[in-house]
């Protein structure tokens, strides 16, 4: 099942072999979790055991969640304040010098809206690509196969449901534009 989640087809959630990775990383992100929050260097080294790509002069300020870790990578000197959720069943990937307030949900994972298939547990995902230079407020939710192009501002709270271009500022529900970034 794992190959068919990396290709982006359906996928049975509970496969014994995800579940086997979807326990790696809770158990990591346990240990992160817990972690003195003085100890920088620990915190880097369970980040880089983790995800996918961890650039140097980045920052992930604890709680941190994620479904498999390895499907995540982060950029350099990025910043992710408390509570980041990375639902990487696809691949999550930030660029540099992306700033995120509190409690931002990145959740690639798609379910069916069939009652069946959403029983027997199908799920499949679409990626999420956050440009360089972009800052989410607190709160923002982005979701599934969403794009979120360069120096672009998300607002608090704003859940992105399609793709927005570079340099510009968004917010809302759903998140729509609403001017140009200043130069």
């Amino acid at each position: 099942m794992r190959d068919r989640m990396l290709a982006g087809e359906p996928y049975i959630a509970d496969d014994p072999e995800l579940a086997h990775d979807s326990a790696r990383a809770q158990a990591l992100t346990h240990r992160l979790n817990q972690m003195d929050p003085t100890d920088g260097e620990g915190r880097r080294a369970l980040l880089t055991e983790l995800l996918g790509g961890f650039g140097e002069g980045s920052d992930l300020r604890p709680p941190f969640r994620c479904d498999y870790g390895y499907q995540t990578v982060i950029g350099a000197r990025v910043f992710a304040n408390f509570g980041l959720v990375s639902l990487d069943v696809a691949a999550v990937t930030i660029g540099d010098d992306v700033q995120m307030g509190p409690y931002v949900q990145l959740l690639t994972a798609t379910h069916p809206v069939a009652a069946g298939p959403r029983r027997d547990k199908w799920e499949a995902a679409r990626p999420i690509t956050v440009g360089d230079n972009v800052w989410l407020g607190g709160g923002v939710i982005v979701c599934p196969g969403v794009t979120i192009g360069a120096n672009t501002v998300v607002g608090a709270g704003a859940v992105v449901v399609r793709d927005l271009p570079a340099d510009v500022v968004a917010v809302g529900n759903p998140a729509r534009v609403v001017r140009a970034v200043e130069p």
